[in-house]
């Protein structure tokens, strides 16, 4: 009986490539092109980040098969911060998905603009984003089941192109074409390294839901950790790659130019058509990327509205189980952010938005993380097991506040006033579940 039970759950093997694909998703199309104006000394970048990553999922992996509690991220945050830190984790991820969003439908413009020359103009460029946030969301109006099943197809159409110029792009690499973009700029290495850091991580935003499988899976406890750990290095391996491979042959001021790169680079290998076949993939996944991640946060939404910590307007749902209501008001926050980052360089508008949500993300990132010893010491594991844990999740949440720097001065500035703002909102729903004392006769 428990053999033909364990024969329904998921192996090492079957974790790991579950792992790798979910992260393998939209955000790495546009990286190239903005890992060209630091230079190919970028490499060093995805090192750095591949190694704090890999910290930062087993950390998540550790905490979701500790936790016993619905609301994941908030949940963790909650065992060491109180209730407030669940209300500014859910809020600051939320915040961080609308501008995800945002950044993935800019990146899906840069795929289209081969095909569409006139979206060149800002105003152009603004009324193309925001046709495809409204096409993505109202297309997640038919429910779960419809949404999963075109994102999970749609996500190859950007892993089959990246994994494969990272195993075949070798044949038309030049070390020298790859040696003249090293540091176009002469920075010092720790400012290159640094440059590169935001943009290296916003390809692994996500990973905090690796561990999000524990109950489906063969012995979880040994199994998450080091699926996440294999399904991460792997990531890391074919992001390295396929970056390191496309400096090698296209030059750097073409890349760095490029609002669609990895269409550039098939060009340049075998010719035009199959340049133009890979960049109509790379927008097809990024529209079932923008279907996953926009579903995603209306399901965040709807989660903290459940319990009680958004208005309740997010938690009404239509006959799909869809909160329409919740959606809507995300989309209005999604056009008003692409509003206000209107740039004339699509590049240059990607790179500001991508910044920007990494560093909102960091704030989840480390509340939740400095959970991890809560977690630990409330089941009673071993010494060697909290010496591991505490120590890898320190230099997860030690990496994580240097993403916060790498992220650059405006983005830190935006984002703290972003996070700030939550607490005002918050300031009002504890004041909504604080009960008058009972004064004295």
């Amino acid at each position: 009986m428990s053999s033909d039970t364990g024969t329904k759950k998921m192996g090492l093997v079957g974790l790991t490539v579950l792992v790798a694909v979910n992260m393998m998703g939209s955000g790495i199309i546009m990286l190239p092109a903005s890992l060209a104006q630091v230079g190919a000394i970028s490499m060093l970048s995805w090192i750095v980040t591949a190694l704090g990553a890999m910290c930062i999922a087993y950390t998540f992996a550790k905490c979701g098969a500790f936790c016993k509690r619905s609301g994941g991220m908030s949940a963790y945050a909650e065992e060491a911060h109180g209730k407030s830190s669940f209300f500014i984790s859910s809020y600051t991820y939320y915040v961080c998905l609308v501008i995800s969003c945002v950044a993935i439908a800019v990146s899906c413009l840069g795929y289209i603009k081969p095909f569409m020359p006139w979206l060149d103009t800002p105003m152009h460029t603004f009324y193309g984003v925001v046709a495809i946030l409204i096409f993505t969301m109202v297309a997640n109006f038919g429910g779960a089941k419809i949404t999963g099943q075109i994102s999970a197809f749609t996500v190859w159409g950007i892993i089959i192109p990246v994994a494969g110029l990272s195993i075949i792009g070798w044949w038309w690499f030049d070390p020298q074409t790859f040696m003249n973009a090293w540091n176009p700029h002469n920075d010092t290495t720790m400012h290159s390294v640094s440059s590169g850091i935001a943009l290296t991580l916003w390809a692994f935003l996500g990973i905090e839901s690796a561990g999000a499988n524990s109950d489906a899976v063969e012995n979880p406890e040994r199994n998450v950790p080091l699926a996440v750990l294999f399904g991460t290095g792997f990531a890391a391996i074919v992001y390295i790659a396929s970056t390191g491979v496309i400096q090698g042959i296209i030059p750097n001021s073409e890349l760095a130019a490029s609002t669609a790169p990895f269409g550039l680079v098939f060009s340049h290998m075998f010719n035009p058509m199959v340049g133009n076949i890979v960049t109509l993939a790379a927008v097809i996944a990024c529209i079932g990327s923008l279907l996953g991640w926009q579903f995603t946060n209306a399901q965040v939404s709807k989660a903290a509205a459940d319990e009680g910590l958004f208005p309740k307007i997010f938690a009404k749902t239509n006959k799909a189980g869809v909160p329409v209501a919740g959606m809507l008001i995300m989309l209005a926050a999604e056009i008003l952010l692409a509003v206000m980052t209107i740039s004339p360089n699509l590049i240059s508008q990607f790179n500001a938005l991508l910044n920007l949500a990494v560093f909102i993300n960091m704030v989840p990132y480390i509340l939740s993380m400095t959970g991890l010893e809560v977690l630990l010491r409330k089941n009673a594991v071993s010494k060697k097991q909290y010496r591991i844990g505490a120590t890898v999740g320190t230099l997860a949440v030690l990496y994580s506040i240097y993403g916060v720097y790498a992220c650059g001065e405006t983005a830190v500035f935006g984002g703290t006033i972003l996070t700030l703002l939550g607490y005002i909102f918050y300031g009002f729903i504890a004041a909504r579940d604080t009960k008058p004392e009972a004064k004295a006769s």
